[in-house]
């Protein structure tokens, strides 16, 4: 078959153009850090929250060639709207959001393979989109790896220096296929069961406990781990990750910083003893295992979410940490690790925040202190009203000093461990000391 073009949609939504709508109201501030390339976000509008349609994927398989060589997105995360063989082993996939305006996030995944082994080249196309992500390759949908560069070919580059307009319009991969199916994807693939398996690996630990605080639209559980090393200890902790589903360097320094205060060292043992850590490290399941770019099953932006609070997952921990407040739980700190163009740091400025936000400053200078060799800005915010993203909902209504803490998309991994890291380590002592 030299021609086949699938682009099946279970909804007549009309798309329209896309806009940014990502990263938290911000004005400048700065530490003592030097600046990085990337400047931030610029300041994010006010959004509805209510519902809005979704469109959904159509799951299956896609053949070509006499039924000898395939495409799947019939698996969790994945992401693939259309296949069409151009002829020559070359295959155009079509990538589309789940609803627009959407930010400019086009997560792919999916998966290749053939009765004939053999070299194909695949194009990656969006809609309303450029090429934002570098691919990963797999065997096995757990380790993943970035493709060749000598496989990767971009096209049309941006005229930008930094972030979208920088982008390719397209690329081109060239992957040896054979029987074994080989997985595409725009990062590491982190379904709700996978971190759901993290979750459980260190819940044996006995001072781990897990458990639910809700559900999403689709009836997913919103899994919260609870880190209590004291009965009695009242000082807590809010984490949260994953507002976005393609975020996933944020979850991986994320799971990093709480391996780290749920280590064997004797600075976590004391840390536990004072305080208590709550962590919702998925925060959109329903948007990660549907494969979305942005939005949760409601079509809507959570982290535009935590003033109407219309969308189911961003109650539960709004209710949550009502009910600790309510039992005697004094919030010192709050973080939501999120992925954007390069590190960077959205804290609340302390003209607005006074004495109890400077922790958050020293925090981050000391975490720079001791990984010079990679600087983030930092891009403060002065505005309380609204409260809109999760970090100002968490000061406004529990007077948590609190961080939007971002990972760069393309920031090595064992860098975002070791990040991850050093920032728990630095953060248990500056609560430690106080």
């Amino acid at each position: 078959m030299r021609f086949i073009l699938a682009l099946l949609f279970t909804s007549t939504l009309l798309l329209t153009s896309c806009k940014n709508t990502s990263g938290p109201i911000a004005s400048d501030t700065s530490t003592k850090q030097k600046p990085s390339g990337y400047q931030g976000q610029a300041p994010s509008p006010v959004v509805p929250t209510v519902n809005r349609p979704v469109q959904r994927q159509w799951k299956g398989i896609w053949s070509f060639d006499d039924n000898t060589t395939f495409f799947t997105n019939d698996f969790d995360g994945a992401r693939l709207n259309g296949v069409a063989a151009d002829g020559n082993d070359h295959y155009t996939v079509w990538i589309t959001a789940e609803n627009t305006p959407i930010n400019v996030s086009p997560w792919y995944a999916f998966k290749v393979w053939t009765e004939n082994p053999r070299e194909i080249t695949i194009k990656l196309s969006y809609q309303d989109s450029r090429s934002r992500y570098y691919p990963k390759i797999s065997t096995d949908g757990i380790h993943f790896k970035p493709i060749d560069s000598t496989a990767y070919k971009p096209i049309n580059l941006g005229e930008g220096d930094f972030g979208i307009k920088a982008a390719p319009e397209f690329a081109e991969l060239t992957l040896a296929i054979n029987k074994e199916p080989i997985w595409v994807t725009a990062q590491e693939l982190y379904t709700s069961k996978r971190v759901t398996s993290w979750v459980d690996s260190l819940s044996v630990k006995p001072f781990i406990s897990n458990y639910e605080i809700g559900k999403t639209t689709e009836k997913r559980s919103m899994q919260l781990m609870e880190i209590k090393g004291d009965s009695t200890a009242k000082k807590a902790l809010m984490i949260i990750s994953r507002q976005h589903p393609p975020e996933v360097t944020g979850f991986i320094a994320m799971k990093s910083f709480i391996e780290t205060i749920s280590g064997e060292s004797a600075q976590a043992k004391k840390f536990r003893k004072n305080h208590t850590v709550f962590v919702v490290p998925l925060m959109n399941p329903d948007g990660a295992d549907n494969g979305h770019w942005r939005h949760n099953m409601g079509g809507i932006d959570l982290n535009r979410d935590w003033q109407n609070f219309n969308q189911p997952e961003t109650k539960s921990v709004r209710d949550f940490l009502n009910r600790k407040s309510s039992e005697g739980y004094e919030f010192v700190f709050g973080a939501d690790f999120h992925s954007t163009w390069d590190d960077i740091y959205y804290p609340l400025d302390t003209t607005v925040t006074g004495q109890r936000g400077k922790i958050i400053f020293d925090w981050i200078d000391s975490i720079s202190d001791r990984l010079p060799q990679k600087k983030s800005n930092v891009k403060a915010s002065d505005k309380l009203d609204p409260t809109m993203v999760s970090r100002t909902y968490f000061y406004v209504k529990h007077e948590m000093p609190a961080i939007v803490f971002e990972l760069g998309d393309d920031t090595p991994r064992p860098f975002l461990k070791e990040k991850g890291k050093v920032a728990a380590e630095e953060l248990m002592r500056l609560l430690d000391s106080d």
